[in-house]
């Protein structure tokens, strides 16, 4: 198997142990999903002039939209980690993991900061929490997907 397939599969599995560690958070919490992904996908819509239809329509659109661009983002991450880490076989874990969730974790801010979707400077001590816990979890979950590929 090769680096870019075993990238792919570690990606997918921590982009798997993000979403369902924001799912238990947001039930836990009894608190609402976040509107950035949708955001982001009509800024970007509205960027290329992309009509995305008509009320219903284009919700559904932006929510699949905004769904596959984490899936791209997880995957995206553990590529970038694996092209970096590719001749000297990886880091430890620690840093492996906070490579791993950093990668995340600026992949999917990065954007939706430059768009000017969201502003990490205004975000509260419990929107932090709920954003890196998330991302380190992905760190580790594509860590250990890693290695057993390896």
């Amino acid at each position: 198997m090769g680096t870019l397939t075993k990238a792919m599969i570690a990606g997918a599995a921590g982009t798997t142990a993000l979403n369902a560690t924001t799912y238990l958070d947001m039930a836990v919490r009894a608190r609402g999903g976040s509107s950035t992904p949708e955001d982001t996908v009509q800024k970007l819509a509205d960027g290329a002039h992309i009509d995305l239809g008509e009320d219903e329509k284009a919700q559904n659109r932006k929510q699949g939209i905004g769904a596959l661009m984490g899936y791209g983002t997880g995957i995206g991450a553990a590529l970038c980690y694996a092209a970096l880490t590719r001749r000297r076989g990886g880091p430890s874990w620690p840093v492996g993991i906070l490579t791993l969730g950093t990668l995340a974790l600026l992949g999917s801010n990065v954007p939706m900061t430059a768009l000017g979707v969201t502003d990490p400077r205004e975000w509260s001590a419990a929107g932090w929490i709920s954003d890196i816990v998330p991302h380190m979890i992905y760190g580790a979950a594509t860590y250990a997907a890693f290695d057993q590929l390896r």
